[in-house]
């Protein structure tokens, strides 16, 4: 095992630290465990705690234009408390709950361009160090690949996958960033959408799906977005190809009847986990486009031969990999710096 080094506040000499996720891909909501594998340094430490933080590259829309950074979702004490002798080996093994709303990483085991990591933190003598950095693979709940394969039955392709910073006004969202799948619209759709931009929000309870179709045209081009929100249980047994199916008509439908409806714009901030059927509303902060995506090619077949036989475009490779070859300077950008 090659120990990654601690530098920074605890000096050459200090303990070193390997943090070794289960294999596989984890799940949203799901336990995801691992240990922390630590050999001590050139004299004893006392290690006062060992914390895993959760981190994404995020994208974030502001007056001057985009940007993206690492925001922190959530933050985990997983041991400490001991001293760590002069040159001794100990692993310290966890599992904790990844929140419901973890974005999606992969689908059909084809990586989607989305920057999910786990950060060791290790304070040690009054200084912390956040030294070590894994990536984090998360794939789709049973609901969200029931709806994305019935999406690709349908005949939509998959696009793009993003991170965007911002609130969706109206729902149950507590991460302070979400989601969003761009998807190519199915043949019988593209004379009237160019893009429909798809939003899983998972809680304990089920799931919201919330659909955007693109801003073509009216008030649409004054940047209005038109969406409308669909709720399932994480069981729920359906047809799914005709549930889909169905969400988005009532998607182009409510669009091109934008006008028309009073109740657009409406925000509630508590949202409404269990509302069955549909709503619309607006984004409680700014909307931006495809960022850095993943020009993953969408099959003549649908959504699921599109994922698995496309590519991942070269330049998100690289920046994955700068990512996690240590290009994780600078702070976070908010975040649930809560201590479970």
């Amino acid at each position: 095992m090659v120990f990654k080094r601690l530098l920074g506040s605890l000096g050459v000499g200090g303990p070193t630290v390997d943090t070794v996720l289960a294999p596989g891909a984890a799940r949203p909501g799901a336990v995801l465990s691992g240990e922390v594998r630590l050999r001590g340094g050139t004299a004893d430490f006392d290690i006062e705690h060992i914390a895993l933080e959760l981190v994404a590259r995020v994208e974030a829309e502001h007056a001057e234009g985009e940007s993206e950074g690492m925001v922190a979702f959530g933050r985990f004490l997983v041991g400490g408390g001991f001293r760590l002798a002069e040159g001794e080996e100990r692993a310290v093994p966890f599992g904790v709950a990844l929140p419901w709303e973890t974005p999606v990483t992969e689908l059909y085991g084809q990586g989607l361009g989305i920057v999910l990591g786990v950060r060791t933190e290790l304070s040690v003598a009054g200084a912390r160090d956040k030294g070590d950095l894994d990536q984090l693979t998360v794939a789709p709940l049973p609901a969200q690949e029931a709806i994305l394969e019935a999406l690709g039955q349908l005949g939509f392709g998959f696009r793009s996958a993003d991170l965007e910073y911002g609130r969706i006004g109206g729902t149950g969202q507590r991460l302070p960033f979400y989601q969003e799948i761009e998807l190519v619209p199915a043949p019988r759709y593209a004379h009237q959408v160019n893009e429909i931009e798809l939003t899983f929000l998972a809680h304990p309870g089920g799931l919201e799906i919330v659909l955007e179709a693109d801003k073509r045209g009216g008030f649409l081009s004054e940047g209005h977005d038109a969406l409308t929100r669909f709720t399932v249980g994480h069981h729920d047994v359906r047809d799914w190809t005709a549930e889909a199916d169905g969400w988005i008509r009532q998607l182009i439908d409510h669009r091109a009847a934008y006008g028309s409806h009073a109740s657009y714009g409406h925000h509630d901030p508590h949202g409404h986990h269990g509302h069955h059927g549909h709503e619309e509303y607006r984004h409680d902060g700014h909307h931006s486009g495809p960022g850095i995506g993943t020009a993953v090619a969408a099959g003549a077949a649908g959504l699921a031969v599109g994922v698995v036989g496309g590519m991942v475009a070269a330049e998100v490779v690289d920046e994955i990999g700068d990512f996690f070859e240590g290009d994780d300077e600078g702070g976070d950008e908010g975040g649930d710096e809560s201590e479970e």
